[in-house]
């Protein structure tokens, strides 16, 4: 028996996402593909950001029944988005082979490891910034108590792309 929720759904806290958005400014709609019960949405519309809200399953938020993998034009300029860390990789270069303008995924920190990442990813389209939290953020499980998970805190960044590949790669914490 596993502890992660079968489909990854792990709706983001508002502290994840009120610093981020002190940094990042977007021109357009921003896209939140796996939207969930629209915890980042909801942030993104305060900041004055239309959003367009989709995900696989009905998390009674946004329009279900929409696969992101599978999408074949982009619904917004922009992506703002927590995506399922099974498939974190593979939602990264949708974006980018649907020529989204900037791309913002909150990830775990460790998603910077990997040989095999680093030649299919990082090599061919590395990420303008990263945003390492320095102080752990805990993602909580939509079908668990806060209660249940202590202290369980993991590192984790905001990973952001833009449609231009950068020389560097710049890091700043929050």
């Amino acid at each position: 028996m596993t502890n992660r929720h079968k489909d990854d759904f792990y709706p983001t806290p508002e502290t994840s996402i009120r610093p981020f958005l002190d940094l990042e400014v977007f021109e357009g709609d921003i896209w939140e593909p796996v939207c969930g019960d629209g915890a980042i949405s909801a942030v993104l519309r305060e900041h004055g950001y239309n959003t367009v809200d989709t995900d696989l399953n009905d998390w009674g938020f946004g329009t279900s029944g929409r696969d992101f993998l599978l999408e074949q034009k982009a619904l917004a300029p922009n992506i703002v988005t927590n995506p399922p860390y099974k498939h974190a990789q593979a939602f990264i270069q949708k974006a980018i082979d649907l020529g989204v303008k900037k791309h913002c995924w909150l990830l775990r920190l460790a998603f910077l490891e990997g040989i095999k990442r680093f030649n299919q990813l990082y090599s061919k389209h590395p990420p303008c910034r990263i945003y390492v939290f320095s102080k752990r953020q805990t993602m909580i499980r939509a079908d668990h108590d806060a209660a249940w998970y202590g202290s369980g805190k993991m590192a984790f960044a905001w990973y952001v792309w833009t449609d231009e590949i950068p020389d560097t790669t710049e890091i700043d914490w929050l």
